[in-house]
């Protein structure tokens, strides 16, 4: 009776080595799954064990999340040969907020969805005066992603001016201008913003203008508001279909009725979203 019982015992114990686990499924078959699966939850299930971590590696899972023109993104962004690095790699490096154009433009992939965000530096901008100490001013912030914003005192003519060339992913993208009435500072460590020398926007609306090398235009006004708030005044849209060739974006703001002077903002940067995160930028 007592062999009897042990050879259960072994039996089972046995039974419970050999039973099939995780670790067991190919990790082809894993690789495969993690293609219908957004980069975060790919990330969170390769620390699961050494086969999903395998897994989670495959160039063929993580291709089909990049932008179709990664090629160009990671020469012009990376400056790095995409054939030099595996595809997890370049959506990792391509997810960091990544400086180009001597450091005037940053560029980003959302984490999740892998669409492509852009952040342009008042320094890579035309500003009329800007060279002009009685009008404008750089002045250091940590409110600003580039840690700098334009502070305009007073001026008569007011007119801001981008153009660049970019290979954007396909899709459809709004640019906005990041703009706070105000000057804020810090005062026993407390934000305070002061409105004093904010005049003139309440006269007449600014005009936004948005236009691409294959003729896209968009023109829309509205009257600068919420003094102390940072505010992301949407100048545009514009839709790309082609993401192998070049497109040039023009775009502005003006207000240059010189019937009165206006004073008091800061022009921080101009940002490039997909239209899909366009309430994103509300939150902030």
């Amino acid at each position: 009776m007592g062999a009897g019982v042990s050879g259960l015992v072994a039996s089972k114990n046995s039974s419970s080595t050999t039973s099939p686990g995780l670790s067991d499924v190919p990790e082809n078959c894993i690789s495969s799954i993690f293609t219908h699966l957004d980069p975060p939850q790919i990330c969170k299930l390769a620390m699961l064990n050494r086969t999903f971590h395998g897994a989670s590696t495959a160039d063929f899972v993580w291709e089909i999340k990049l932008p179709l023109n990664y090629d160009y993104l990671v020469k012009k962004i990376l400056d790095e040969n995409p054939q030099n690095l595996c595809k997890k790699e370049i959506y990792a490096r391509l997810c960091l907020a990544n400086r180009f154009d001597n450091g005037t433009k940053e560029a980003w992939l959302d984490k999740s969805s892998g669409k492509l965000c852009m952040a342009i530096s008042t320094k890579a901008l035309k500003i009329t005066g800007i060279d002009d100490r009685r009008y404008w001013n750089h002045i250091p912030t940590e409110e600003s992603r580039f840690h700098t914003v334009a502070y305009l005192q007073q001026i008569w003519w007011f007119e801001v001016i981008g153009e660049f060339e970019f290979q954007f992913p396909p899709g459809t993208y709004c640019l906005f201008f990041r703009l706070q009435l105000g000057k804020a500072s810090k005062r026993f460590g407390r934000r305070v913003c002061n409105p004093e020398q904010v005049h003139g926007w309440n006269i007449k609306p600014v005009r936004f203008q948005v236009s691409t090398s294959n003729g896209q235009q968009s023109i829309s006004e509205c009257y600068l508001s919420q003094p102390g708030n940072w505010v992301h005044y949407h100048a545009g849209d514009f839709v790309v279909e082609n993401p192998l060739t070049p497109m040039k974006i023009k775009f502005s703001m003006m207000q240059i009725d010189c019937t009165h002077t206006k004073g008091g903002l800061c022009v921080d940067s101009v940002l490039i979203y997909p239209s899909e995160f366009r309430e994103r930028l509300k939150k902030f």
